[in-house]
């Protein structure tokens, strides 16, 4: 199965093309990518989206991605949107954004933290944080398609850079297509040849398509009986239980 976690959502016309177009190209699974100050105009939209698609073996949902220099903004968003979401992300670029992204048990992903950067925004210390509080590192294809000759090629090394680090620290990779139209739009195989020649194992890359996105979904589900981490609220039991 194949889950793509980025698409850029659009209004509710063309989150509809895009949908059929993904079903035809073999996805199981998109999440419409909206920045937070519009992701509650369009959540109304969700579940008439999925009984037009009307497949069974296919899903729709949203993402909500915050984007802003100001830690405390993201930290007031993240509060915001964590009970409205079931995938939230946080831009990456600035060091310090990547930091508080990686730190945050609440944040599902901390997408693309090489941007307008000339390392790959990450290292030890923020791996391990990442690890520590289950933050998944977005690769986004997007940004190879829409690049050209060296700073290309900067993007597929910061990519490596990224994997050696996950393959040192375990925190979890989530693969996304990134795309803004059904021109950027690609089958799953493609991307999975794609991801595969920049040096991920088949593994990984079922990983970074399947598991760690549905691992994601799965969590947020069971968010609110989560009172720590390891320890959730079980349903049924009386008090003397």
């Amino acid at each position: 199965m194949f889950f793509d976690f980025n698409i850029c959502g659009s209004n509710f016309n063309n989150n509809l093309i895009h949908s059929k177009e993904a079903i035809s190209y073999g996805w199981d699974h998109i999440s419409f990518n909206y920045n937070h100050d519009n992701y509650e105009t369009y959540l109304n939209d969700l579940d008439l989206l999925n009984e037009k698609i009307s497949n069974k073996d296919f899903s729709i949902d949203l993402r909500c991605e915050i984007s802003h220099n100001n830690i405390n903004h993201i930290q007031k968003a993240v509060r915001t949107f964590r009970d409205k979401s079931r995938c939230i992300s946080v831009l990456g670029g600035d060091l310090k954004i990547n930091r508080e992204t990686c730190e945050n048990i609440k944040v599902d992903i901390l997408s693309r933290p090489y941007i307008k950067r000339k390392d790959c925004g990450l290292n030890h210390v923020l791996a391990k944080a990442a690890y520590e509080n289950n933050v998944a590192i977005e690769l986004c294809f997007n940004d190879i398609l829409t690049s050209y000759l060296s700073y290309r090629s900067k993007i597929i090394s910061y990519f490596k850079d990224i994997i050696n680090l996950h393959r040192k620290y375990e925190f979890p990779i989530i693969l996304t297509s990134g795309a803004s139209s059904i021109f950027q739009m690609r089958n799953p195989i493609d991307l999975s040849y794609f991801f595969n020649e920049i040096g991920l194992s088949e593994d990984e890359i079922t990983s970074g398509f399947y598991k760690t996105p549905k691992n994601i979904l799965k969590l947020n589900n069971n968010r609110k009986n989560l009172i720590l981490k390891g320890v959730k609220k079980i349903e049924g039991f009386d008090n003397e239980t």
